[in-house]
């Protein structure tokens, strides 16, 4: 089956159609999305909707987040992992990670803000044995020492996936190294978008997991001009459009699409363990 290793499922943007969102997912051949949280405001939409559409979800604090989070929001964090650990639908912790491509990022104190939450997350996820779901945007260097610098601590993280991935070669193999699978999604399907189409054509076979990003980051064909967007259309994307984009992986890497569908569920099924352990649960 496709899997959609990443999408906010939850957000305001599905709330008048989340369930035929779901169910065209569903008949698309989408048979499990995995809901990352943003915010502690979201851990619980995440959880409910992972449940009402028979999916995954994670707990995190994104890092364009961080500044509207109060003070106990690390420690909401552990108390939710500490009750849902035992949760077959809780898969990792995230979405986590950093954003340099924000403005904010050039203030001292935005920055050590999100990287304090970016490292206090990661010893959560060793602590609880969990993979980590990253948002790496200009930052994957950064990303890439503190990862390293909890396995020199004795502390290392059980891989996960960097979402969105958009670096260089060499960045991505780091990654890998490390035991982290590179999203692909909507930007993949453009083709002014050298570098991504470049790394999902080279980066090992095994490294390749497939996401949406819902409502995010819109396939070519859904594409909206600003101009049509100062007219009031709307570029929303969606799980369903997953096989879609797949054709996109499956020409740039030469494969059948039958190959590329059973290719990236293995992927994602060895990047999020538990994962792994609900699909079969819900298909005995």
């Amino acid at each position: 089956m496709w899997i959609d290793s990443h999408c906010h499922l939850d957000a305001p943007e599905f709330d008048a159609d989340r369930a035929a969102v779901a169910s065209r997912a569903v008949a698309a051949g989408v048979g499990m999305v995995v809901i990352p949280a943003v915010s502690t405001r979201t851990f619980d939409s995440a959880r409910e909707v992972a449940v009402q559409s028979r999916g995954a979800y994670a707990l995190g604090i994104h890092p364009l987040y961080v500044d509207h989070e109060p003070d106990d929001a690390l420690h909401q964090l552990r108390v939710a992992l500490a009750a849902s650990v035992d949760d077959p639908r809780l898969v990792a912790v995230g979405e986590i990670g950093l954003d340099a491509f924000i403005p904010a990022w050039q203030d001292a104190a935005h920055r050590a803000r999100q990287e304090h939450f970016y490292a206090e997350q990661l010893i959560l996820a060793a602590e609880h044995g969990l993979p980590v779901i990253l948002h790496v945007r200009r930052s994957a260097d950064i990303l890439l020492k503190h990862l390293r610098r909890c396995r020199a601590a004795g502390r290392p993280i059980a891989g996960g996936i960097a979402h969105a991935f958009n670096g260089s070669v060499q960045q991505a193999l780091a990654f890998v190294e490390l035991g982290f699978k590179l999203g692909f999604g909507g930007a993949m399907t453009y083709d002014r978008a050298l570098q991504i189409r470049r790394l999902a054509a080279d980066v090992p076979a095994e490294a390749i997991v497939l996401e949406t990003d819902a409502p995010d980051i819109p396939p070519h064909w859904l594409y909206q001009t600003a101009a049509q967007r100062a007219a009031g259309a709307h570029s929303r994307n969606e799980p369903a459009e997953l096989p879609r984009m797949a054709e996109t992986l499956a020409l740039l890497r030469g494969w059948t699409l039958a190959h590329t569908e059973q290719q990236t569920e293995a992927n994602t099924l060895a990047a999020l363990p538990k994962l792994q352990r609900l699909v079969q649960r819900l298909s005995s």
